[in-house]
């Protein structure tokens, strides 16, 4: 019985001009083998898909095809369906994660994608590629401040990836107070940011991180008191014991027993 394939999660902001190491990363495991480059997150794709297609060709894999429906309807349709026909990995490109989960969710397409996931292909997505990724995901709240209770806004995403939230461009955008706050609805889940061109690879119950930046891991377990419950909207969150792990290139966290290794 085959395992499921590596989950690549970037941050967003990935190198694609320099030594390009993520994107290097994945053209590595895909040995030349077909990549489906998804821009279902993208109003207009037109740009995603030219761009993420002559560096995966500059890396090697020349076989490559694009992904893209204009509403849900399309997800039914054979000619869009041919598009994942013997691919080894699909990656979601950025734009706005509750399109691709709208868009896909419980249709012929997600069934598909899941289909090549579970026979060991590579998935991956970057900026809401990457947020869309978790079975519970992040669709907006604002960063660079404190959180207040009613900010944050999350809807069901594409479940690769159980029991972990993904927050993308995170300490250039400021978006701790958020992920904090989506932990405080949920202690179970881990609170996972990744900074940009940065990314985690997830692979047998656990990650490691790739790229130039950091990842920060918010778990909600130890919290003793929290006032996500009680308090108004307007009000600032409070959690007391919360634990915070920021890691580094190299660095691994094993998600079932929600510890990190150096």
């Amino acid at each position: 019985m085959s395992r499921p394939g590596p989950l690549f999660i970037i941050g967003g902001g990935e190198d694609k001009e320099g030594d390009r190491e993520i994107l290097g990363a994945i053209a590595k495991r895909l040995a030349g083998q077909k990549l489906v480059i998804a821009t279902i997150a993208s109003h207009r794709p037109e740009g995603y898909f030219r761009t993420y297609r002559e560096v995966f060709a500059e890396l090697g894999v020349t076989d490559t095809t694009e992904l893209y429906l204009e509403d849900r309807a399309q997800s039914a349709d054979p000619e869009t369906l041919a598009a994942l026909e013997g691919a080894a990995g699909v990656f979601f490109t950025g734009g706005d994660q509750l399109r691709i989960s709208s868009q896909i969710g419980d249709t012929p397409i997600e069934r598909k994608i899941r289909d090549i996931h579970a026979a060991g292909g590579l998935m991956a997505g970057t900026s809401a590629g990457a947020s869309v990724m978790s079975d519970t995901m992040l669709v907006r709240g604002p960063g660079s401040e404190s959180h207040r209770i009613g900010d944050v806004h999350m809807a069901p995403g594409l479940g690769l990836i159980r029991n972990v939230i993904i927050d993308q461009h995170f300490a250039e955008r400021g978006r701790f107070g958020r992920l904090f706050g989506a932990v405080a609805q949920n202690p179970r889940v881990l609170g996972v940011g990744i900074d940009e061109d940065t990314a985690i690879v997830v692979e047998d119950g656990a990650f490691q991180v790739h790229g130039a930046g950091a990842v920060y891991v918010v778990d909600g377990a130890s919290v003793t008191r929290s006032n996500i419950a009680e308090a108004q909207p307007e009000r600032v969150l409070s959690m007391f014991d919360v634990t915070l792990h920021v890691l580094s290139k190299g660095d691994r966290f094993a998600l079932e027993e929600r510890r990190p290794a150096a």
